[in-house]
This record gives C-alpha cells, structure tokens and sequence, in this order.
C-alpha cells in the first residue's frame, strides 16, 4: 500500500488534491493537518503530533503523541515511522505553504526517501514535486512548465529530453539553478535523468 501523509500547509483546490487519492492509501495525519480531514473526505489510521497547534480529536485510531521539543518535526517523525512499517511509497500533501522553514524541511524528505530507494511524491495547489536520479523520470504536455532545482548537492550529467530548453550531460550547481521553467514540447513527453546526484523535478499546472 501507499502512505498519504497529511501535513497542515494550507489546501485551496481540494478536488485536485484528492484526484491523487487511491481507494486503498493508508493516511497518517500530522497535528494540524486534521483540519484537512472533512475536506479531503478520509479518515487517519494513524495520528501523529505534539498537538500544538491542533487539539487531540481523541479519535477511534493509533495516535502518536509526541514532545514538543524534538529533532524531528510531526512530518518527518510520520515519515520515519512509516518507513518502519513497510511502506515503499509515499504521498505528500499539506506539506508546503506559508511557513518556507517547513517548506524546505519538507521538500528534503524527498531525498531522504529517494536515499532508501522509495517512490515520494510532494503535491500542492500548483504542482508536483520529485526526486529525481538515474531513473527516467517524465513530464507530459499537460504541465506548463517545469523545472529542475539542485538543492540536494553536487548534480552532474542532467539530461533533458522533449523539452523547450534540452540537456545534455549538463550540470545545474546549488548557485546557479538555471533549470528554473522549461517547458515541454507539445505532443512530447519531455525526459529527467541524473547521471550523478539527485536533483527535484517540479512540474508546474
């Protein structure tokens, strides 16, 4: 099965966000990502925060009472924890907004999973985000734009295939992400690959 993890980052378009949705996800809600509950129509089988910033609904499920004072945020505590239990793929959403601390911190749990060799996927209001090594990893016309950021490390050997701007072989350093809205070639499917390191792929609505 897929985990879903819920995180509390504002959610506008929630018909979007649920198009992503599978009948058989396992959904870990993060502290005050239950405010999403009703509007996502779904229900946690596991709870995880230190409810600071959003009661305990003391609801019939497994809940995860955590410390407010901790390494690991209510996120990447849910994370970690489903990663124990045996789940090799994973859904992110209310994981980006208004806080770029959290945003950041979020958008890292990317690699982190990307390191254990498990799929991960970070969508919000706007699009899509990944990470992306030696697999191919795709983008088809129905995306605008997209772009590649290097925020992970040392990124060499990027292809880019179908695309409005092409790579090859290319390298895109921390302080000069000239990767920043390509577009894709209409009727194409445009082509990622990372020779060495790992790069996020975000593709814009």
């Amino acid at each position: 099965m897929r985990c879903v993890v819920v995180g509390g980052a504002d959610i506008i378009d929630y018909e979007k966000i649920k198009s992503y949705i599978k009948e058989n996800d396992f959904f870990i809600f993060c502290d005050c990502g239950l405010r999403h509950r009703e509007m996502l129509g779904v229900e946690p089988q596991l709870i995880v925060g230190d409810f600071d910033s959003f009661e305990n609904p003391v609801l019939q499920c497994e809940t995860i009472v955590l410390p407010c004072e901790k390494d690991d945020t209510d996120t990447v505590f849910a994370v970690k924890e489903a990663v124990k239990r045996g789940f090799d793929e994973f859904l992110l959403i209310g994981v980006v907004g208004q806080r770029l601390d959290h945003t950041l911190g979020n958008v890292s749990i990317l690699k982190m999973l990307f390191d254990k060799n498990i799929s991960a996927l970070i969508v919000d209001d706007y699009c899509e985000m990944q990470a992306v090594g030696k697999k191919t990893a795709c983008v088809d016309d129905s995306f605008p734009y997209f772009s590649l950021i290097n925020i992970f490390g040392e990124t060499k050997g990027i292809t880019i295939k179908n695309a409005k701007y092409p790579l090859d072989n290319a390298e895109i350093t921390c302080d000069y992400q000239y990767g920043v809205s390509n577009e894709v070639i209409k009727g194409k499917t445009a082509e990622v690959t990372v020779d060495d390191g790992v790069i996020l792929l975000v593709k814009v609505r």
